[in-house]
């Protein structure tokens, strides 16, 4: 099948019908703007289902997204969108690259969710933006903006519940959005240990991909184990047959 795009981490086919496309999840690990790659055996599969498994829980809230349902153990189908050149940034504790920016050490507790955005463009290395930059180049609209912070501490409250309940702490996490064929605001992309920080509560250990940036080992465990708690009961193999 043709593809429409191959990204670091997943390639986009063509859907059954117009407006929709085919995610297919890779197990390529990237770290550090590419500089850094490998395999992570069952990344994909792990990302795929996790993300399907949390954009589900979203909609429930009233959260939309571009999700339409799981193909397969590395696919899903979703709604096609035009992606708003910005990754949002949530912050809960201090960590990753906000730790190292500002000198700080990691796991101090927020007084408050942070948010941050940055310019999706690798040729610049996705540098950070101010808001008012992103109205200047016309990367959205302010009514847009508005909208995306409003849905990213939105889903920030949601999410540190759900993962509160399964003994993970969401330390921080990467959201981006998309615009339907109407112009309405999903939420886009994945939600996976990949584009996540999610810490053992009560121990602090990392089950993300900062395993495998910082070299800790364990990486496919630790996928796996937050496959297991996030999918245990919720899916059976008939939802994408």
């Amino acid at each position: 099948m043709e593809k429409l795009y191959e990204g670091k981490a997943k390639i986009i086919y063509p859907g059954p019908e117009a407006g929709l496309v085919r995610v297919y999840f890779k197990d390529d690990a990237t770290a550090f703007n590419g500089q850094k790659r490998a395999q992570i055996a069952g990344k994909g599969v792990v990302n795929n289902q996790v993300s399907a498994a949390l954009f589900r829980y979203l909609e429930d809230q009233g959260i939309p997204t571009h999700f339409v349902k799981l193909l397969s153990e590395r696919e899903m189908l979703v709604k096609k969108v035009h992606i708003v050149p910005l990754e949002v940034i949530v912050r809960n504790r201090t960590a990753g690259t906000f730790s190292r920016r500002y000198g700080v050490e990691e796991g101090r507790v927020l007084p408050k969710p942070l948010l941050e955005f940055s310019y999706k463009n690798d040729a610049l290395g996705d540098p950070l933006i101010y808001p008012e930059a992103a109205l200047a180049l016309g990367l959205l609209s302010e009514d847009e903006l508005e909208r995306i912070r409003e849905l990213a501490l939105w889903i920030n409250t949601l999410l540190k519940d759900y993962f509160a309940q399964r003994n993970l702490e969401l330390v921080d996490f990467k959201l981006e959005f998309g615009r339907l064929e109407d112009g309405r605001l999903v939420l886009a992309d994945e939600i996976s240990p990949d584009t996540m920080r999610l810490w053992e509560m009560g121990t602090g250990e990392k089950m993300d991909k900062d395993r495998f940036r910082r070299d800790l080992g364990g990486v496919e465990e630790a996928y796996q184990e937050v496959l297991r708690r996030v999918l245990a009961g919720v899916y059976t193999k008939s939802d994408y047959e």
